[in-house]
């Protein structure tokens, strides 16, 4: 235990899909203080978790028209808002934005906790290319360009339950989309796309892809696992994929 324990001091370790709640990152209620959540800045410092991807995270629904994009919009910029707040107002003494792997070392070096954001749904960018950028400017370094439902940037895994992928995988936006976050140097995030989404998408990118949050379809079959011939493309490309470590992606029956 004691060399675990060493190692874990020395190591960086990262958390690269939180999900948040807005309404945890006011002056009375924060994540700077010890939640019912399962993350927060307590549970960081007291578990050795150096850095942490928070979710600037928009849920899907079949609105893509102007209205429909712009309330998407206006959410995800809640919650872009909440995680600035929390690093520079909240516990600026504890936690630090960081958009560079530099970054996270040096805030680790200095003792803080690394706060850095991935968008998940491109949804939230509606029709306008230059969000894409914008969201980057705020600090995001990864999207992923679905959830749970078709987006009009790439289909769903959720095609999975009826057979109906209305994009047969990526949109022509989702494809200018990619180039966008490859010029800019965005990770692309493939755990909620369907497989022909993702094969697509790893074909397309210059640069390596990621699985923030997916695990692998031969321990359990949901549909947001990935199979072996995927695992391999993301790790030929240099990516990663990070497990899920809840009961419905690691093990069937759950």
């Amino acid at each position: 235990m004691e060399q675990a324990k060493t190692i874990h001091s020395k190591a960086i370790s990262i958390d690269t899909h939180i999900d948040i709640n807005t309404g945890n990152f006011t002056h009375e209620k924060s994540y700077a203080n010890r939640l019912d959540s399962q993350v927060d800045l307590v549970k960081m410092e007291e578990g050795g978790l150096d850095a942490v991807f928070l979710v600037a995270y928009v849920g899907q629904v079949p609105d893509f028209t102007p209205e429909g994009f712009a309330r998407a919009h206006e959410n995800v910029m809640t919650k872009f808002d909440a995680i600035h707040r929390l690093c520079n107002e909240l516990a600026p003494d504890r936690c630090e934005l960081a958009t560079t792997a530099a970054d996270v070392r040096r805030i680790k070096a200095a003792g803080k906790s690394a706060i850095l954001i991935g968008v998940e749904n491109g949804y939230s960018m509606g029709e306008d290319i230059r969000n894409v950028e914008k969201f980057y400017n705020m600090g995001a370094r990864y999207m992923s360009l679905a959830h749970n439902g078709h987006s009009h940037l790439v289909d769903s895994h959720t095609g999975e339950s009826d057979g109906i992928f209305p994009n047969n995988g990526l949109s022509p936006l989702g494809r200018e989309v990619i180039k966008e976050m490859n010029r800019l140097g965005m990770m692309v995030d493939i755990s909620h796309p369907s497989k022909e989404g993702n094969r697509q998408t790893i074909e397309l990118s210059r640069a390596p892809v990621i699985a923030s949050h997916s695990s692998a379809r031969a321990l359990a079959s949901s549909s947001r696992n990935l199979e072996d011939d995927e695992l391999r493309a993301v790790a030929a490309t240099g990516g990663v994929v990070q497990a899920v470590a809840f009961n419905s992606f690691v093990k069937d029956p759950f």
